[in-house]
């Protein structure tokens, strides 16, 4: 399979993810502002959730912008990507259900971190196919303090979520915040 057909299938599921959330989105109950007031919290849990799906999509493109070729362990791995990234229509939809209670919204952050953990695994199979010297594997070199970090407030978020799930929302928030700018290492090197 070559990178091109890996990229779009990569898009027409993201597509899919984010059709899914918003057609999860429940319709405002009446027709006055109370109403929409009413679905505000889901809304800005789909907004974030868009985000970093948006997130996710955005710097797998750039990631297979510098990739010269894919193997069977990078569709494996870019398979297992978007598995936890579909998981999140399904953690938004609870969340509001429930009102934004502790267990679903740590729930949130388990996917968040799962997905992290899947692109860390995605980019390292790709450095690892393409070798050492390659374009990603020089624009990303060994450590990446800002996957780090994010995955470090990720875990955070998900015990604080049974203390206050408003605080875990909040660092899901800053965590996405930083990386709605691209990934400038790699952006640097194309």
């Amino acid at each position: 399979m070559s990178k091109q057909r890996l990229e779009a299938f990569t898009d027409g599921v993201m597509a899919i993810i984010i059709t899914i959330m918003v057609l999860e989105i429940k319709i405002p109950a009446g027709s006055g502002l109370a109403a929409l007031r009413a679905e505000l919290p889901i809304f800005l849990a789909y907004a974030l959730s868009f985000v970093n799906v948006g997130i996710f999509w955005n710097n797998h493109h750039h990631m297979l912008h510098v990739t010269e070729r894919i193997n069977g362990m990078v569709l494996w791995a870019n398979l297992l990507l978007l598995f936890w990234i579909s998981l999140m229509p399904f953690v938004i939809r609870w969340m509001d259900d429930s009102h934004f209670a502790s267990l679903p919204t740590a729930s949130y952050g388990v996917v968040l971190v799962l997905s992290a953990l899947s692109y860390i695994v995605l980019e390292r199979s790709i450095i690892k196919y393409n070798g050492p010297t390659s374009k990603l594997a020089r624009a990303v070199g060994r450590v990446d303090l800002k996957s780090l970090i994010s995955l470090l407030l990720y875990a955070a978020a998900i015990p604080l979520a049974f203390v206050r799930p408003w605080i875990s929302i909040t660092l899901y928030a800053a965590v996405a915040m930083t990386w709605f700018i691209p990934d400038r290492r790699i952006e640097s090197i194309v």
